[in-house]
């Protein structure tokens, strides 16, 4: 239904004796759902040390009961939603994955969900197939899982600190064994983890949660302590919180899309609320490119932001343009060829008495293929615009991501090889601008030697990422997969 950047996961995961852990993962995840809509787990671990994993396709609230969550109890759980960037859509790629090994004459049992991409994967896939290890899916998160749960130390967090310089690309993962969780960060902080405090009345002990975003401890009534560090490994246990570097000094590569687009606007990263952020970028859009016009939309939901600041700047009203179907997303059903032919008003409705004989400015945050933004274009010179001017609060996407986000190929991207002129023509609006990379950093109040914007600049922060492979290069792997 869209054609901007597809999302990429959420992971969650706490260490709450007393607590209804398996409901509070439930809820959290809820609040992460935007990152991830193909499938959704939770693996909990009881008082016995067993590890118990309930994970299937489709969103949360399709995925779990209330017989689930009280099969899933214990004193620990970690969560996970997701979108596939390695490997496809496939139950046995769901997460968490689980993996009990033996080691040092005992067994390790290991769960783990993974938020990034790794640039290494398949090096490491054939490493561990010819030490015999063997596996049961095409994502590179299940290769991170074998590594910790065949490596022969003792203590889990001595593991993964000698796995972790190992693994090239982006990684925000939480793992669990029988008695901990443990989150760590690649070490230039690619993708968002954050460290959450769940604090009841009348008890003394404070319990700590990890999340993607910030948005996932307030669901639940924690309160946000900070950013787990790029390269850092934080234990969640007994012991309250610990913590540990693995791979200092590395060159930060914060993904700057993350303000744009993906996370949602009540998060905090990186001490910004990207609300705040998101509208600040709408006002340098105005400042960058004014032009006459009479009423300010958004493309709903994800252009309401960059649009108010917009409007605000310009001293131009705002309107909402469309009514947006908000339950489209929640059915599987195919609309078949009858229905096909009206294509996106499944989800956006335009509004003529609104539109109708006005020169619009229409906010969104993104084009990548420009598929949705022509119908767009169209659906509104159908309902009457006079003008439609197009406005984007992120610079143009022309090349890939090789870290855990899906915007295809460089061939497909709209932008690729045009002039903003050409893209204009090709969408049909009057005018078209991108607000500028020097604009974004000045909306988030950083630099980009702190971030990665390689699918606007090409200049990717890893060495070796050019070679990287494929989405479904696991599955190509003429190794064979073990049985699910």
């Amino acid at each position: 239904m869209r054609d901007g950047p597809r999302d990429e996961c959420g992971v969650f995961g706490l260490y709450a004796p007393g607590h209804e852990v398996s409901r509070l993962s439930y809820f959290a995840l809820y609040a992460l759902q935007h990152r991830g809509q193909e499938s959704a787990g939770i693996a909990a671990a009881d008082r016995g040390g067993h590890i118990i994993t309930r994970r299937e396709l489709g969103l949360v609230n399709q995925v779990f009961t209330e017989n689930d969550l009280r099969t899933l109890a214990g004193e620990l759980a970690i969560g996970h939603v997701r979108y596939s960037t390695t490997g496809s859509n496939a139950w046995e790629n769901s997460q968490p994955v689980q993996r009990s090994e033996g080691t040092n004459g005992s067994r390790r049992e290991v769960a783990l969900a993974h938020n990034g991409n790794l640039i290494n994967a398949l090096e490491l896939h054939e490493e561990l197939l010819e030490r015999g290890v063997s596996f049961s899916s095409t994502s590179d998160s299940e290769i991170i899982a074998a590594m910790i749960a065949t490596h022969p130390a003792e203590d889990v967090e001595d593991a993964i600190a000698d796995v972790l310089p190992r693994l090239r690309g982006a990684f925000s993962i939480v793992a669990m064994t029988k008695d901990r969780v443990v989150a760590f960060r690649d070490p230039h902080g690619l993708r968002p983890l954050s460290i959450g405090a769940l604090e009841s009345p009348g008890e003394d002990t404070v319990r700590y949660c990890v999340a993607s975003e910030s948005c996932a401890f307030d669901i639940i009534g924690a309160r946000f302590v900070r950013d787990v560090e790029p390269g850092e490994v934080v234990t969640l246990g007994p012991d309250g919180l610990q913590s540990r570097t693995a791979a200092p000094g590395r060159r930060r590569a914060f993904c700057v899309f993350e303000y744009i687009y993906f996370a949602r606007p009540d998060s905090r990263m990186n001490d910004q609320v990207l609300q705040v952020a998101r509208g600040r970028m709408g006002e340098l859009l105005w400042h960058e490119a004014p032009v006459e016009a009479d009423l300010v939309i958004a493309v709903p939901d994800s252009g309401n932001p960059a649009a108010r600041g917009l409007a605000r700047a310009a001293g131009l009203p705002q309107d909402d343009g469309f009514v947006k179907n908000r339950y489209v997303a929640r059915t599987f059903i195919q609309p078949g060829q009858e229905l096909r032919k009206h294509g996106l008003r499944l989800k956006f409705n335009p509004l003529p008495e609104v539109i109708a004989g006005k020169r619009l400015v229409v906010v969104d945050d993104s084009i990548v293929r420009g598929n949705t933004t022509r119908q767009i274009v169209q659906m509104l010179r159908d309902a009457g615009a006079a003008e439609v001017h197009m406005r984007i609060s992120a610079p143009p996407i022309k090349h890939p991501c090789h870290y855990g986000i899906d915007m295809s190929t460089r061939e497909e991207m709209i932008a690729h090889g045009r002039t903003t002129e050409e893209v204009a023509a090709e969408l049909g609006c009057d005018s078209l601008h991108y607000l500028s990379l020097e604009g974004v950093y000045e909306a988030i109040g950083a630099t980009r030697a702190t971030h990665c914007d390689a699918c606007f600049s090409g200049e990717y922060p890893l060495e070796g990422t050019h070679g990287a492979a494929g989405k479904y290069a696991l599955e190509q792997d003429a190794a064979p997969l073990a049985p699910a």
